[in-house]
């Protein structure tokens, strides 16, 4: 399985697709596309693929507005790896450290407009944290689990 070093950054076991990208809103349908053509070429069933992709805009969109609000020139990365048993992906921004469990796990009717994009990660996937960089870093590792049904991973080749 994958763990998070004291840098942030993920040991992997195998095979990584990365994606680095300008901390802009017009850069979504890029981050969204790769992450399906990924999904695609790995053969991974219709479901998990379209939660792969909501959640990757909701974590674009939420590192944009608010990781990269004052940050200018700012970038972002993606990293996705396609496990047999499961699929990970992080995000890594430049923003404050960010208390993912400060946000309040609300039904969506509760929450205003704009509000919910954890809930999605949430309730799409089946791990999400974020944890700050180390000490003296600038950043957050956001990281989302979604583990692959049992008839999909028969079929990994």
């Amino acid at each position: 399985m994958s763990q998070s070093n004291s840098t942030g950054e993920v040991a992997m076991d195998g095979s990584t697709l990365s994606l680095t990208l300008p901390s802009e809103s017009r850069m979504l349908s890029v981050a969204r596309s790769f992450v399906e053509a990924v999904c695609q070429a790995h053969r991974l069933d219709r479901s998990a693929t379209h939660a792969l992709v909501i959640v990757t805009g909701e974590a674009i969109t939420n590192i944009v507005r608010h990781a990269h609000q004052n940050r200018p020139g700012s970038q972002m990365e993606l990293h996705l790896q396609i496990l047999p048993e499961v699929v990970v992906m992080t995000f890594r921004d430049q923003g404050d450290p960010f208390d993912l469990s400060a946000v309040p796990d609300l039904p969506p009717g509760e929450l205003r407009i704009g509000g919910r994009g954890v809930f999605l990660m949430r309730t799409l996937m089946d791990e999400l944290t974020c944890q700050p960089l180390g000490e003296g870093q600038s950043g957050n590792v956001l990281r989302m689990v979604k583990r692959r049904d049992t008839a999909e991973q028969r079929n990994v080749g």
